[in-house]
């Protein structure tokens, strides 16, 4: 049984990095300037002469697709760490308004800034991001507290989100600088024009907290099996839920700064991940959930870029026709009340 399920895991990984290559090659060739492969190789190698040709793929397909799959997978892995946290499998950073209150943090921070001429640094947007996400998440304990179903608390989350989302349009359509009001574009959600300064802050900052959430697998485990368990193994249940509640944040903040809100990753990947591996232990899930995530935001974005091009989509929009099937799937699965 256990080789089974051994065999099932390596698998399940493998599957996991053939389609995360099938997407790096399909981002890199799909657009409205078609480039073959001999071109692109050559662009990679450092060999290529014609600069249009160099910066549509050094410049804008790479740097898109470098982001699309790294906040894809931190996303990914802060839904999962809310799930566990709730032990509720529809938590998530958008559905629970984590997102939406870093967007609205976000959007204040970038206004009065740019009000007075002061261009917005990665710092500035991810700090902003993190105390807005910290707020919801406060707020969404406080509710947790009074409320015994977890069907009202995810309303509740709902109606945050709602709330922080209200709140940012009322900002941008009353801001008067053309810079602020692009905001707009932001507020919906996309992984365009990212720069190599925006993606050394993401690798950083991902990879450092996604290290950290992978460290605190075997206490995580724990967690899972129920407070009283985890007590009983050594574990600081109280430090650890403060623990995964930063670590949550700090993840879905990271994304909001960036790419804006994104949809129903955190929820949908997770549970698709566990699905397929037949295993709930984070030392596999973690990994996987990242993996996932790159590869269900690099999807979502290629098609969001390319369906109706040269109109963009938003990324929110197709994460959600992809991620809220799974939502309702889950809801009708686990029947929440």
């Amino acid at each position: 049984m256990e080789q089974k399920r051994k065999t099932r895991t390596w698998c399940g990984f493998l599957l996991l990095l053939v389609l995360l290559a099938v997407f790096l090659i399909w981002n890199l060739f799909a657009g409205s300037v078609q480039l073959s492969a001999s071109q692109i190789g050559q662009i990679l190698l450092g060999g290529g002469d014609d600069l249009t040709q160099e910066r549509i793929i050094m410049q804008i397909r790479l740097p898109r697709m470098a982001s699309a799959l790294i906040l894809g997978g931190a996303l990914s892995v802060s839904g999962y760490l809310l799930q566990t946290f709730f032990h509720n499998p529809i938590a998530g950073p958008f559905v629970l308004g984590i997102s939406s209150g870093a967007k609205l943090a976000v959007s204040i921070a970038m206004i009065v800034f740019l009000s007075r001429g002061v261009r917005s640094s990665s710092a500035l947007l991810i700090s902003a991001a993190f105390i807005g996400a910290m707020l919801s998440m406060g707020l969404i304990l406080l509710i947790s507290q009074r409320v015994n179903q977890m069907s009202l608390l995810v309303v509740c989350g709902v109606m945050i989100g709602y709330i922080c989302s209200a709140l940012t349009d009322f900002l941008v359509t009353f801001a008067d600088d053309s810079n602020i009001v692009n905001l707009h574009n932001w507020s919906l959600g996309s992984f365009s024009g990212s720069s190599w300064d925006d993606i050394a802050v993401i690798v950083v900052v991902v990879i450092t907290v996604s290290a950290c959430v992978f460290a605190i697998s075997k206490p995580l485990s724990a967690f899972q099996l129920g407070e009283p368990y985890a007590k009983s193994v050594g574990v600081n249940v109280a430090r650890f839920r403060v623990v995964l509640v930063l670590l949550a944040s700090m993840l879905s903040a990271c994304v909001t700064a960036f790419a804006g809100p994104v949809s129903f990753v955190g929820i949908a990947v997770p549970h698709l991940v566990k699905s397929a591996l037949k295993s709930s232990k984070p030392i596999r899930v973690i990994p996987a959930c990242f993996l996932g995530g790159a590869i269900f935001c690099a999807g979502c974005d290629l098609i969001a870029r390319t369906l109706f091009s040269p109109v963009e989509l938003s990324i929110s929009a197709v994460t959600a026709i992809f991620g809220a099937p799974v939502v309702i799937a889950l809801m009708l699965k686990k029947r929440v009340r």
